[in-house]
């Protein structure tokens, strides 16, 4: 089934609003995570327990582009991997799927957002000196050294360990990944901001 890439704005809109509802019949609050001056989000809403900020995944209002990254690097990213990471400013929101435990990362902020194409920019660069196919990460899993990751030529999704050749796909698109999760909630909120 193919599910365009307007669906998939739908659908990270989706998973993070189910998220959130979760979330909220779990502890009747917002998400916490810990507060940090140097790096405060729109998605905050307030103060918890003083050193918790509240909050809730936000839909990105201005344009974010991943343009300085594809010209550094004369590389297209593929258009899901875009449409993904410029959908929501949000913490990572933890997930489950048949394969497992995952937590999808996102951009915090603006500022996160440049720090998320740094790291994307050493993910390629990494990948191109090992003479590897091209992979964009967007996902951890519970396995410290395995990653999800988004095959940049033909945005299907796959399991990787860090450092080697993406070894199981999981889903032939990164919308028909979206569809197939639920969110996890952690069994007490402060877990969560820790």
């Amino acid at each position: 089934m193919k599910i365009s890439n307007h669906s998939l704005n739908e659908l990270v809109w989706k998973f993070s609003q189910d998220y959130l509802q979760a979330y909220q019949d779990r502890f009747q609050h917002l998400p916490i995570t810990q507060k940090d001056e140097d790096w405060s989000s729109p998605c905050e809403q307030g103060v918890h327990e003083e050193s918790f900020s509240l909050w809730h995944p936000i839909k990105i209002a201005q344009v974010l582009t991943f343009d300085n990254v594809e010209a550094a690097l004369e590389v297209k990213l593929h258009a899901d991997i875009k449409d993904y990471f410029t959908t929501i400013y949000s913490d990572s929101l933890d997930a489950s799927c048949v394969e497992g435990d995952l937590s999808l990362l996102f951009a915090w902020s603006e500022k996160d957002f440049a720090r998320l194409q740094e790291n994307i920019i050493g993910h390629i660069l990494m990948k191109t000196k090992l003479k590897q196919k091209l992979t964009i990460f967007f996902a951890l899993t519970d396995d410290d050294d395995h990653i999800i990751s988004l095959d940049n030529d033909t945005g299907s999704v796959w399991v990787e360990k860090v450092g080697r050749e993406p070894h199981k796909k999981i889903a032939e698109t990164l919308a028909e990944f979206m569809s197939q999760l639920t969110p996890r909630i952690p069994p007490t909120s402060i877990e969560n901001a820790q």
